[in-house]
């Protein structure tokens, strides 16, 4: 009897000692120029994990598995700071120092922009979505927002200098989001933005938190983080997604880009004898409109690939903590677990599929700058390397869930 449990015990500290060395801590010290600052806010960047630094603004975040962290700190009269964190194989010591915020301190004048609400609207359109959820979404403090539009290249960008904050009532968080950067381009429609969120719960009677349980398991599943950490895992196709290619062919009614600017620059600048019309000195408005709506057509056209893409042949390891990507044409991810709904259907976001493909919410992810690296939560290392279509790029900030978020049931 002795004997048995001297062999239980050992097993018992064995497994313990496996598990933390499975999980590490950041530690460090929030100070400035001169000392450490007491109360600074340490949060961990997509998470719901935070520290408060003590008197000697030193702070302490345990339990981390190995990956790639941004630390969020903020402290009042202090600017925003973030700092990039890479855990492998041992925890990790940083000394972290706020300058302060000039901005606070001195009298600022602002000057009225007629238009600032219009850009806002659109920025929150952009930004927070335009789905169910989004309509549930208040930005809290929008005075942050440092808002200007480049007509020349038809350009809204969006900055801050503190957190912004919104107040999601139909996932149950508020959310902190330091944003670096937000742009949208009018002629392309492309969106882009990067930052680091942090979440936190809001105050919920025990039937709103079931109500907030349910609406973001939805939220979770077929969104990218969970399509990426099924990839991890190889799971993705016992959790419903489907992986095909959109393969980019070029457009049969669009004539060759250097032919479209050579009869650009021959109608600018070419005198009557080449046989381009002028009419009182003017050019021929016509031909010009003809050749420019030549160069707007898209340069390709998509055709959606039936042929199924092996998993074994698309994912790569990249070292013991992350997995990488390496495609040609865009990845066609239909999520057949969830039907498209009406309001998706209405947004815009729709992706055209053949007739007898059923109605699964489908997203198009396009790898822009080489490879992709991604985690096993499904966080993604090289966030700018893709570029989404359809659904997922019609999820946006209001259906986000944190990165350690564990979803409750199985669908």
């Amino acid at each position: 009897m002795i004997k048995s449990l001297l062999v239980t015990l050992i097993i018992l500290i064995l497994g313990t000692n496996a598990f933390a060395q499975n999980t590490f801590t950041i530690s460090g010290t929030v100070r400035d120029q001169k000392n450490g600052l007491p109360g600074a806010g340490i949060y961990l960047s997509g998470y719901k994990i935070a520290a408060v630094a003590d008197n000697d603004g030193k702070f302490r975040l345990p339990n981390l598995k190995p990956g790639s962290y941004d630390l969020l700190v903020q402290m009042v009269g202090y600017l925003p700071y973030s700092k990039s964190v890479i855990i492998a194989d041992k925890s990790v010591q940083v000394d972290l120092v706020l300058k302060e915020n000039t901005v606070q301190l001195n009298e600022v004048v602002i000057r009225a922009d007629p238009n600032r609400q219009k850009y806002i609207n659109q920025f929150k359109e952009f930004f927070i979505g335009k789905t169910p959820n989004a309509t549930q979404c208040k930005i809290l403090n929008p005075q942050v927002l440092n808002v200007d539009f480049d007509i020349t290249n038809s350009t809204l960008t969006v900055t801050t200098t503190e957190f912004l904050v919104v107040e999601n009532r139909a996932l149950g968080y508020r959310l902190k989001y330091m944003l670096d950067h937000f742009e949208y381009n009018s002629r392309t429609h492309i969106i882009y933005y990067s930052g680091h969120p942090f979440f936190e719960e809001l105050k919920a009677s025990a039937a709103r938190k079931k109500k907030y349980i349910a609406a973001r398991e939805t939220a979770y599943y077929g969104s990218s983080q969970h399509f990426f950490k099924s990839l991890y895992a190889n799971t993705a196709q016992e959790e419903g997604f489907i992986i095909n290619k959109m393969i980019k062919i070029p457009n049969p009614n669009r004539y060759p880009e250097s032919v479209i600017q050579a009869n650009l620059i021959k109608i600018k600048t070419l005198p009557e004898k080449t046989g381009v019309r002028k009419i009182a000195g003017k050019l021929d408005t016509g031909l010009y409109a003809f050749w420019i709506k030549q160069r707007d057509m898209p340069k390709t056209i998509d055709r959606f690939s039936r042929a199924d893409v092996r998993t074994d042949t698309l994912v790569h390891d990249f070292d013991k903590n992350l997995k990488y990507l390496n495609y040609t044409d865009a990845l066609l991810i239909q999520y057949t677990r969830e039907k498209e709904s009406l309001a998706y259907s209405n947004s815009g976001y729709w992706i055209f599929r053949p007739l007898d493909v059923p109605e699964n919410e489908i997203s198009i992810a396009n790898l822009t700058e080489g490879r992709l690296r991604f985690y096993e939560n499904g966080g993604i290392f090289d966030s700018r390397s893709l570029l989404y279509e359809g659904f997922w790029a019609y999820e946006k900030i209001a259906d986000m869930v944190p990165m350690d978020y564990i979803p409750l049931s199985k669908k």
